[in-house]
């Protein structure tokens, strides 16, 4: 368990790291505000990366007029772009090749357990791949349930806010990444605990914690 912990960890680091060089090397004058927009993360964590990188020397920083800064890549940081990148795919890869598998292994105890008719909770990379594997398996994809996405579309599967809403199924598998334990915790007080399914590195435990 904890390697997978640790390999989402540094997928996670390569991620955000990769994205600021990426955003540097296109613009010379972005701001952290700008860098935490594009990236996704918080303020704060993107000016940490960004003084990360200038102390490693893959930034430099010079003053700009009206108080501002433009930063550039240093020759440094263009082989650590270069070499981030390699990396990057390279997780993505082995992350492609896990999930697959363990959704493999979920589907074959759908089948085995005739849990024919299907729901996800959570729009994710994981849910993309949860239903590529599903063509293998005799199993009918009914919808998401996704509060965080509202009523739409997801890989042409219909997105719903509330499991009330998506009619009659057979079991659910969690997809969520960001908040998996919660989103189980929330759904097994809505359907029987044995019909929730979940991939193992998502290390979702099923025993409530004792009140001391």
């Amino acid at each position: 368990m904890a390697e997978n912990q640790s390999e989402s960890t540094v997928g996670s680091e390569t991620k955000i790291t990769l994205g600021l060089l990426n955003a540097v090397e296109g613009d010379s004058t972005v701001t952290q505000r700008s860098v935490s927009k594009e990236l996704g993360i918080a303020l704060g964590l993107a000016n940490t990366y960004l003084k990360r990188c200038i102390k490693k020397g893959l930034i430099k920083v010079n003053q700009a007029p009206a108080n501002r800064f433009a930063y550039y890549l240093t020759p440094k940081g263009f082989a650590e772009k270069s070499r981030l990148t390699a990396e990057y795919l390279s997780i993505s890869f082995n992350f492609f090749r896990e999930m697959r598998n363990q959704c493999t292994d979920i589907y074959q105890t759908c089948e085995q357990q005739n849990l024919r008719r299907i729901i996800f909770c959570g729009c994710s990379d994981l849910t993309e791949i949860a239903i590529l594997c599903a063509k293998e398996f005799p199993v009918e994809l009914i919808g998401i349930v996704d509060v965080k996405f509202g009523d739409a579309q997801f890989s042409d599967l219909a997105v719903f806010t509330d499991l009330q809403n998506i009619g009659a199924f057979d079991a659910v598998i969690i997809t969520d990444l960001e908040t998996s334990q919660k989103t189980f915790d929330t759904i097994s007080k809505q359907v029987p605990p044995q019909t929730i399914l979940a991939p193992r590195f998502l290390n979702i435990s099923r025993t409530q914690p004792t009140l001391m």
